[in-house]
């Protein structure tokens, strides 16, 4: 029998169900609201089911808990040691030696399965993330929408679902334009990379808005890039597009991240334009001084006006977001539809969603919008090199340059110390994006992130090397055990994976994953050095102990897309 965590959650919630039946105050559907607590003092499991129900059945919640406990008891569940009443009426389970022993052996059987499982078989999910725009630098907040895009994808897959990444850039528009025209201005054109063409940008922006004249051309120049009409400007274009997608792939490369789809605004703006068209001749949009504008406030009062097809005819992000939902589904049939941005468009997104909404609604109930905070740097850590953002690749040099100082009288080859270095600075940095709810601004601190004691991604990686260090120095493969040994928050807190990993999709909130591996990382250490284990009377269990944390560590490792490491 594969004992697992699941299984007998559901037993307890038929046995609570039965119990309610029994004692004439329950009812089928009732929630019995059974959860597994923060604290394990409080058992494995506990409800609050007695002081939801007490008042119709005329009890006092805990004379009600009492009632219900002595019936659970009497079914004598194997998987259930005791059943408690605790505070004013919750009821905790505590789980059995036997169960916890069983489950280890489940565990180790399902290896690189454990903690997947089929809550979205045959449901099909696109993630598109990151999204960064050729001709401007990859700055640090695409890494922070590519970090937690990534975990959500690999999530998902987790529970079942047929995922796909996709990407989005904006290769046209007026951030384009102005890139282009500080390009004609450069003296030097000759290998170039994509800083230069920040520069560019840079250059281009400022022109745009001190000078009429300049205005003007820019503008001339975005017409000729939409239609390209000019043969100067499209070989300036492709360079400048090109230079950009390179750059871009080699960060993906570095961060873990393959997509499946690249979208472009090049290829999103016809379809959104012929979008706005249709709902123009329908009244969901207006004209308005030339351009095409929907009122969000005509369907909720929160919402404001947005134009969507501007006066000198082009797209606007906001039509071209449309034809994106209608590509997307072209190109990949969804049910799901998740989109990671910065918040500082939510509202932006809410208007979009409710212009979808009116003219395919059956696109616009299938997505989901994941806002993420800005990450900011600690004031006078370090500068860009152009002075206009912080980018990702300079980030995670300056974490990289910082391990090296930390490893430096290691006796390692170089070319070692340089791919250690490498994971534990993307480590460090996709952990400190991930342990908090998406929503929330993050201020990256050096010296925390980087710590071998807390919340981080080093000691995470180290604990997982540790764990295996230790079976590195075992003689044999353990193949029985039995249990020797009282429970422990590591074995409770293994079990708890497949709830975690369901909990993760259903919120899309990675940190819950990154939650818990520092809960069973610093159970780990704590056992370890308490506890001898290669050679102690109950060897057997603690290696398999010890083997199940390597693995679960691993696997959750992996769901963030945090770099594994087999020495530090």
């Amino acid at each position: 029998m594969l004992y697992n965590i699941k299984m007998v959650r559901e037993e307890l919630k038929k046995e609570i169900e039965k119990a309610l039946m029994a004692l004439g105050v329950g009812f089928p559907g009732l929630d019995t609201n059974l959860e597994q607590p923060a604290d394990f003092k409080f058992g494995d499991y506990s409800t609050n089911v007695a002081m939801v129900t007490a008042k119709t059945a005329g009890l006092n919640p805990k004379d009600l808990a009492e009632k219900i406990a002595e019936q659970i008891r009497l079914s004598n569940n194997p998987n259930v040691k005791d059943v408690q009443v605790a505070g004013g009426g919750f009821i905790n389970f505590y789980l059995s030696e036997e169960f916890f022993a069983e489950s280890l052996r489940a565990i180790l059987k399902a290896g690189d399965n454990y903690g997947r499982n089929q809550a979205l078989s045959g449901r099909k999910v696109v993630v598109e993330y990151t999204d960064p725009n050729p001709f401007k630098e990859f700055h640090i907040g695409h890494l922070m929408s590519n970090s937690i895009g990534e975990a959500l994808s690999r999530i998902i897959e987790a529970n079942g679902a047929e995922t796909k990444r996709a990407c989005y850039q904006g290769d046209v528009g007026l951030h384009v334009a102005k890139t282009i025209w500080g390009y004609f201005q450069a003296e030097e054109k000759e290998n170039l990379d994509i800083h230069d063409w920040g520069k560019f940008y840079v250059m281009g922006s400022k022109a745009y808005e001190a000078d009429e004249e300049t205005k003007k051309e820019i503008n001339d120049i975005n017409r000729q890039v939409y239609g390209r009409t000019n043969d100067k400007t499209n070989q300036a274009y492709d360079l400048g597009r090109q230079a950009s997608l390179e750059y871009f792939a080699e960060i993906y490369k570095r961060l873990g991240t393959s997509f499946d789809f690249y979208f472009f605004e090049s290829e999103t703006e016809k379809i959104g334009k012929k979008m706005v068209g249709v709902g123009l001749s329908k009244g969901i949009f207006e004209k308005s001084d030339g351009a095409i504008v929907f009122r969000g406030e005509k369907f909720d009062e929160s919402m404001h006006t947005r134009v969507f097809v501007n006066s000198l005819g082009l797209s606007t992000y906001e039509a071209k977001d449309l034809g994106l939902a209608k590509l997307k589904f072209e190109k990949y049939p969804y049910d799901l539809s998740i989109l990671v941005t910065g918040n500082e468009v939510l509202d932006y997104f809410r208007v979009m969603l409710k212009a979808l909404d009116l003219l395919e609604p059956e696109l616009a109930v299938k997505a989901r919008h994941v806002a993420h905070g800005m990450l900011r740097l600690p004031t006078g850590k370090m500068s860009s090199r152009t002075g206009e953002v912080i980018t990702a690749v300079s980030l995670i040099e300056e974490v990289k340059k910082r391990v090296l100082e930390k490893t430096s009288e290691r006796e390692l080859p170089a070319e070692k110390k340089e791919e250690i270095a490498e994971k534990v600075a993307i480590g460090a940095i996709k952990f400190s994006i991930l342990k908090q709810s998406p929503g929330r601004d993050i201020v990256f601190d050096f010296d925390r992130s980087l710590s071998l004691e807390g919340d981080s991604g080093p000691y995470l990686q180290y604990a997982y090397t540790r764990a295996k260090s230790v079976l590195a120095k075992a003689d044999k493969e353990i193949v029985d055990f039995t249990q020797g040994e009282e429970p422990m928050a590591i074995e409770k807190l293994l079990i708890k994976l497949p709830e975690v990993v369901e909990r993760s999709f259903q919120e899309l909130a990675p940190q819950h994953i990154a939650t818990y591996l520092v809960n069973l990382a610093s159970s780990f250490n704590s056992y370890y050095a308490k506890n001898k284990i290669i050679g102690s009377k109950n060897e057997a269990y603690r290696l398999v102990l010890t083997r199940a944390v390597a693995q679960t560590l691993k696997f959750g490792l992996t769901l963030l897309g945090i770099p594994i490491l087999e020495e530090m």
